[in-house]
């Protein structure tokens, strides 16, 4: 009733009863009242009984093709018209149908239940339901998704292989010591022209805290609509040309300083973001012509109040510090007095948090546009996160959308087998409802904007999320059901509109049929050579992959290439403490799990036996461009030959996750220009470029 697991299978096909104490800790975190059984009881009647307290749905969410019953509640004996009317204004009766439902006794009143359809043929679009009873009228949103999302017309015929990167880690001689927007430009004109690419994945760009210590992790932003500053390349701002002589000196010196930081063996964005946000300051502060100033507005305009908030909390955080939890009473809400008045306090600063993410809009639009005119098919392909920050602006803006007392992770598994707390809290699934999928649906329309495609990392929890009760490990926590009808539907239509393609990047612990419904959808799944099995549990042939799916060696949780190959993964874990098992057992399987694919690189003619290194990283680039995936994808680290992890999951500052600049097999740093010139990058390109 509630969506939550009481039992479930574990990666080893066990069964788990989930216990008592944290079925009741995620009841508690949905709003059910646990005190004791008759409060449950209670509790679960009064969300049984939710539906029929609305007259209409707070969303209906509608596959295009496919007719769709619709309750309406109202009082017993009651007449009722529905009717809808679309994007464009035309307006569509809805047809009443022949489907008796026993009423109830709701709050006293007898409640009835009448059921209309949704017919099959309308439009695609984001509609509005309407209801009138007597003299009163109620309203909801339609939403008719693409059935199928449609491939782009360059996966149509043939497949497209790209370039996956961290490009906060690939850094120019022009970069203040973090990789950038310009610099991802100008890897993608190179990965165009020399390297036949057809995109680049690059990691979540969502926006971190605006005050140290910036939060390294992109997968643990503070919101996943807007984005993070520290990529805007200062210097193609327009206004810099309005710059006096003095404060282009001064900016020339904020440039050198943050310069020297290229050289540094771990990227430091807080010391980035102290010389990024001196500059931007000033720009800031430069006069806008008129057609630049129209431009400012209509940005704002159209992203309204969502904006307004943001930039709001940035400039509380500013004043007050973080975490938001410890403000004043009055400011731990965007809509208080007391928060309205501040706003107009501190209106610059708001003003300039607002212009920040106006200028990175128009330079990843910049990025997209030049990517595809350097003759990329697809272009960026974003990337999202599962879940914001505890203490950011989503959960200070969204907060009414968002669980309490829980966080988001994943069970134990092979690799991570003490399971993984991200720290984030979940959407609540009722609320979300309730406030028509706004904020996701927002957030969506923000990350597509300026994309040929979108990743959704870990897509299952559009499915189900496993929430970790506050003070529990992570592997005591349960799985929680969503509606994901209507959250794989909103993405459907939103990216069906901004032309982009799906990639749900779902592996771990997934239910057989989520696969399944997603290829059904449209939607791209997610293979990574290493983890691709059979029935019997033996590597995948290349002809078994699927069709529908971005296919790579390595992924940004796992070493590169070269360090997989060297078992590096399982020393760091050693090292760490996240094995569960003797460390020579993991070696052990490692390597026989290893031995596996290089048996059947050999036994392909891909490989010779005695082969090792580079060769062996190009065979297992070569294999990939056999199977019949869509998508095939490079990680950038592999044209390098880096051995060191970008990521180690179930780890916090134990290691420099996502703080690991590109560098070489012998781990100094590796700046762009050395990329664009290096022989062994086409060498490796040229093993996935053939069509």
């Amino acid at each position: 009733m509630s969506g939550v697991a009481t039992e479930y299978w574990d990666w080893q096909g066990n069964q788990v009863i989930v216990s008592a104490h944290t079925i009741s800790a995620v009841l508690t975190a949905l709003g059910v009242d646990t005190s004791d059984e008759a409060a449950v009881a209670s509790s679960l009647d009064q969300v049984a009984d939710r539906a029929w307290r609305r007259t209409l749905p707070p969303i209906v969410v509608c596959r295009q093709g496919l007719s769709r019953w619709v309750p309406v509640h109202l009082s017993d004996g009651d007449l009722v018209q529905v009717w809808a009317v679309l994007e464009d204004g035309a307006r569509r009766e809805i047809r009443q149908v022949d489907n008796y439902v026993n009423p109830r006794v709701i709050d006293g009143a007898r409640t009835g239940e009448a059921t209309f359809e949704i017919a099959g043929d309308l439009p695609l679009g984001w509609h509005t339901l309407h209801a009138r009873i007597g003299e009163e009228t109620f309203a909801s949103d339609l939403v008719i998704s693409p059935a199928v999302l449609a491939l782009p017309p360059a996966l149509r015929h043939r497949r497209a292989w790209g370039l996956l990167s961290q490009i906060y880690s690939v850094r120019s001689r022009r970069s203040w010591g973090i990789g950038d927007l310009a610099d991802l430009a100008d890897m993608m004109a190179w990965a165009a022209a020399d390297l036949s690419a057809d995109f680049v994945l690059v990691n979540p760009l969502h926006a971190a805290e605006p005050v140290a210590p910036m939060e390294p992790s992109p997968y643990l932003p503070t919101s996943r609509r807007f984005v993070n500053p520290i990529y805007i390349r200062v210097e193609d701002i327009p206004e810099m040309g309005y710059l006096s002589s003095a404060e282009r000196q001064l900016m020339e010196w904020h440039a050198d300083d943050a310069r020297t930081l290229n050289d540094a063996d771990t990227i430091d964005r807080d010391a980035v973001w102290s010389a990024k946000a001196a500059a931007l300051r000033t720009v800031f502060n430069q006069p806008r012509s008129s057609r630049r100033e129209r431009a400012f507005a209509a940005f704002c305009d159209r992203e309204g109040q969502g904006l307004l908030d943001f930039a709001t909390w940035c400039a509380l955080a500013e004043k007050h510090g973080l975490p938001w939890g410890e403000w004043p009473e009055e400011l731990q809400h965007p809509g208080s007095p007391m928060v309205e008045s501040l706003r107009d306090q501190i209106g610059e600063q708001v003003e300039f948090y607002r212009w920040l993410q106006w200028i990175v809009d128009e330079q990843i639009a910049a990025v997209q546009r030049q990517a595809r005119e350097a003759g990329m098919s697809i272009g960026v392909v974003h990337d999202l996160a599962v879940g914001v920050h505890p203490e950011g602006a989503d959960a200070w803006g969204l907060a009414d959308a968002l669980a309490r007392k829980v966080t988001v992770g994943a069970p134990p598994d092979q690799y991570n087998q003490l399971g993984q707390n991200w720290s984030q809290p979940p959407w609540r699934p009722d609320r979300l409802e309730e406030l028509g999928y706004a904020p996701y649906r927002d957030m969506l329309r923000a990350v597509l904007r300026h994309a040929g495609g979108i990743r959704i990392d870990h897509v299952i929890g559009l499915f189900r999320l496993w929430w970790v009760p506050a003070g529990l490990p992570a592997s005591e926590g349960t799985y929680v059901r969503y509606d994901h009808e209507a959250l794989i539907g909103i993405l459907a239509l939103e990216a069906h509109r901004a032309g982009a393609l799906v990639v749900g990047e779902d592996l771990g612990v997934v239910e057989p049929w989520v696969r399944d419904y997603l290829r059904e959808r449209g939607i791209l799944g997610t293979s990574i050579l290493w983890f691709e099995k059979d029935s019997q549990g033996r590597s995948l042939p290349a002809e078994a992959y699927r069709e529908l799916c971005l296919a790579t060696v390595t992924t940004h949780d796992l070493p590169p290439t070269a360090g997989y190959l060297a078992g590096e993964h399982i020393d760091l874990r050693h090292d760490l403490g996240l094995l569960t098992r003797p460390v020579e057992q993991e070696r052990q399987l490692d390597e026989a799990a290893r031995q596996e694919v290089l048996d059947m690189l050999v036994e392909r003619g891909l490989l010779k036996p005695s082969a090792s290194g580079p060769d062996v990283v190009e065979a297992l680039h070569r294999f990939l461009s056999w199977t019949p995936a869509k998508l095939l994808g490079v990680a950038v680290p592999d044209l390098t030959g880096d051995h060191r992890v970008m990521n180690q999951p179930g780890t916090d500052e134990e290691y420099p996750n996502w703080r690991i600049p590109l560098a070489g097999a012998d781990g100094k740093p590796v700046l762009l220009e050395d990329l664009m010139a290096s022989r062994w990058a086409r060498r490796l390109a040229r093993c996935v470029a053939q069509r």
